[in-house]
């Protein structure tokens, strides 16, 4: 229990929930058929997500898998967020500050691509305590290689729907 400072009352200190979180996008063909798949895990507990588009490219997939990922925790978590993509690693740890600033432009001066991915990925991770880890892709990893899984069921729902 920690002591208000504005108040006499005790409140409690909750523990925000640890979340381990694997993402991943796939395309077939670039622009092309694309999915994406995201693979959570909380203590015992396991959550499998998956989508696709029909026409779309492979960073929109990736993008997208993060932000369907991270919606999905109902409440503000600390997540471990596992990509294989430089793209949406660097965009959120080195690019997008500077994109805000200078009103969703690039250095030099063109428009952000993807800009609405990265606005909703920008409110989403507002949201949480993220620790983002990159992997190698293909490489072994079991929760990028069950992501990846995902993605490509995403991609073969979208065919299945065609």
């Amino acid at each position: 229990m920690v002591p208000c400072a504005r108040a006499s009352r005790v409140w409690a200190v909750t523990e925000r929930p640890t979340v381990e979180m694997w993402t991943d996008g796939a395309c077939k063909g670039n622009p092309g058929v694309g999915g994406w798949g995201a693979w959570m895990r909380y203590g015992d507990h396991e959550r499998e997500l998956f989508g696709g588009e029909p026409v779309t490219t492979n960073n929109r997939m990736e993008l997208t898998a993060v932000i369907e990922g991270l919606r999905a925790l109902t409440k503000p978590c600390d997540v471990v967020l596992h990509v294989d993509s430089m793209y949406v690693m660097n965009g959120v740890t080195k690019w997008i500050a500077g994109w805000k600033r200078n009103g969703w432009r690039t250095g030099d001066k063109k428009p952000v691509k993807n800009q609405e991915l990265w606005q909703a990925l920008d409110t989403e991770t507002a949201r949480h305590t993220i620790s983002w880890v990159w992997v190698k892709g293909h490489a072994g990893d079991p929760g990028n290689e069950r992501a990846d899984q995902l993605a490509n069921r995403g991609v073969d729902e979208v065919r299945a729907r065609a």
